[in-house]
């Protein structure tokens, strides 16, 4: 089968859609939606602008555009596979999909030490987690202003809630639904953004106390998971790839080597085009963490 793929606009993670589906699956017919002047690609400026349907779209635009462009894709296409970057939303919203299938970019499930994770807490009672994102938002892309990219501007769809639900996904899908006990939200740092940097959040998943921790005024870059069960602990970092394991029976330290946080990406698309979904985020699931992220901004500490 020939895929047709098209990229809805071209920042930082479009490009790189579009290069890992020009140079790794060898997707020739690709065309990309922006008002950019490139050369590598084939351009249309608008979705409307789109003569021949595609068999595969990538929306990787700001998270405020995502309905829009699901909603015009929705009714004018069938049978197509759409990739939406995460968050499927800039808030719940309803929209009705039945023609097409629609996947959500929580890339983060296939980094190898969520997979492990996945398979080695499967029947073991869990007794405290706890989540920690924290980074500085200038660093994220240092070739561009941090104060004009959408995760400085509440109207784009930006702030840590939005920008940093991978770690929300990752709590839903490898623990369970959340139970909010305690939020702190808010903008605490002087960086030139106007959406929160920081979440705190305290819960229980069943009995299991969870904490999260996201935050992008951190100089001090951190992603990681802990997690102390009935006659184990884990220490799961993300960005340095090791994982510490202490049992009743055994202790090591692991270390994934070979691994580039481009391989998550590549593992979602080729996941999504080879039709193997057991780990993609798919439509409903997605559609559910933004109904608590919805329930997190709305919050209020009695």
């Amino acid at each position: 089968m020939t895929i047709s793929a098209l990229v809805v606009s071209y920042g930082s993670i479009g490009q790189k859609h579009a290069k890992i589906l020009k140079t790794k699956f060898g997707i020739k017919d690709l065309t990309v939606c922006t008002k950019k002047r490139i050369s590598k690609f084939k351009t249309i400026k608008k979705l409307h602008g789109l003569k021949k349907k595609p068999s595969y779209i990538v929306i990787a635009s700001p998270t405020s555009k995502h309905f829009k462009q699901l909603k015009f894709i929705e009714k004018k296409f069938k049978k197509i596979k759409i990739l939406v970057e995460k968050p499927l939303f800039d808030k719940y919203r309803k929209l009705n999909v039945r023609k097409n299938k629609i996947f959500v970019g929580y890339n983060l499930r296939f980094h190898p030490i969520i997979k492990y994770l996945k398979k080695y807490i499967k029947g073991k009672k869990i007794l405290d987690i706890k989540i920690t994102c924290n980074s500085y938002l200038p660093d994220w892309r240092p070739d561009a202003f941090y104060k004009k990219s959408s995760s400085a501007s509440k109207s784009l769809g930006g702030g840590v809630i939005l920008d940093l639900s991978h770690e929300l996904d990752l709590v839903r899908w490898l623990f369970g639904e959340i139970t909010i006990k305690f939020i702190q939200k808010g903008k605490f740092s002087n960086l030139l953004i106007n959406t929160e940097d920081l979440l705190k959040l305290y819960g229980k998943i069943g009995k299991t106390n969870l904490s999260i921790d996201l935050n992008y005024f951190s100089r001090i870059k951190k992603r990681t998971i802990v997690i102390d069960g009935k006659n184990f602990s884990i220490f799961a970092d993300l960005i340095n790839n090791k994982l510490e394991l202490k049992s009743k029976e055994s202790s090591f330290t692991k270390k994934f080597y070979n691994f580039k946080f481009d391989d998550t990406y590549i593992q979602q698309h080729k996941a999504i085009l080879s039709k193997n979904m057991n780990i993609v985020c798919d439509y409903n699931f997605a559609k559910n963490t933004m109904k608590l992220i919805d329930k997190i901004k709305k919050w209020k500490n009695k």
